[in-house]
């Protein structure tokens, strides 16, 4: 029987079909509303431009962030923004990493125009930390009605499954993170190939003890 290969230590894993890739947000519940009525995140006026905003493709990342909804009461509708292919790599390709390399600290740079992307501990569907990264993506202001008008082909509200997860887990504290799945409270996530180009410009190679 053929061991499972472990899970490098940077990778993007996602739920995406042939068309589109899913990623979360948590919002306040008059932008979620007026986000899946009018399939606009910008729909609601309370939504403001302007200011960089993260989303993650990791639906246990969005639940260690918003506490399952039940965090924050500014972010307690979650959305699943699916992505066109496209459009999720446009974005990865104008992404700089949090944390820079000092030999280019000198290199003049608009920040104000970044999508910036961080690598942080995943977690499991009960928030435990798991030893490798998901990544995080920063839409910069400067870039966020473009990717909230443009570049978001569906909207759909997943509070709901969120609780329910919770829920369950409360309820079930052993149970495993394949039953979860076959629940439908977590999805099924599989690793995205990106090129070698954009592998490289996201350090996606480099060792554990160099990351």
């Amino acid at each position: 029987m053929t061991e499972p290969q472990p899970v490098p230590y940077r990778q993007i894993r996602a739920l995406y079909d042939d068309d589109t890739v899913t990623v979360y947000q948590a919002y306040k519940r008059s932008i979620a509303d007026a986000a899946v009525k009018h399939q606009k995140l910008n729909a609601s006026p309370d939504f403001r431009g302007g200011r960089m905003t993260w989303i993650k493709p990791s639906w246990a990342w969005m639940m260690y962030r918003a506490g399952y909804s039940f965090k924050d009461p500014g972010q307690e509708r979650i959305l699943a923004l699916r992505m066109k292919h496209r459009d999720f790599i446009k974005l990865l390709e104008r992404g700089v990493l949090s944390t820079h390399d000092p030999a280019a600290a000198d290199t003049p740079r608009d920040k104000t125009a970044e999508v910036r992307i961080q690598w942080d501990p995943e977690r499991t569907p009960k928030l435990g930390v798991l030893p490798y990264r998901s990544i995080q993506i920063g839409i910069p202001g400067t870039l966020s009605t473009t990717w909230a008008t443009q570049w978001i082909d569906s909207i759909e509200d997943v509070t709901d499954t969120a609780r329910r997860l919770k829920e369950t887990i409360d309820q079930r504290p052993d149970i495993s993170t394949e039953e979860l799945v076959d629940m439908g409270l977590v999805p099924e996530e599989r690793p995205l190939a990106v090129s070698d180009e954009l592998a490289t410009i996201l350090r996606m190679k480099v060792p554990t003890q160099a990351a």
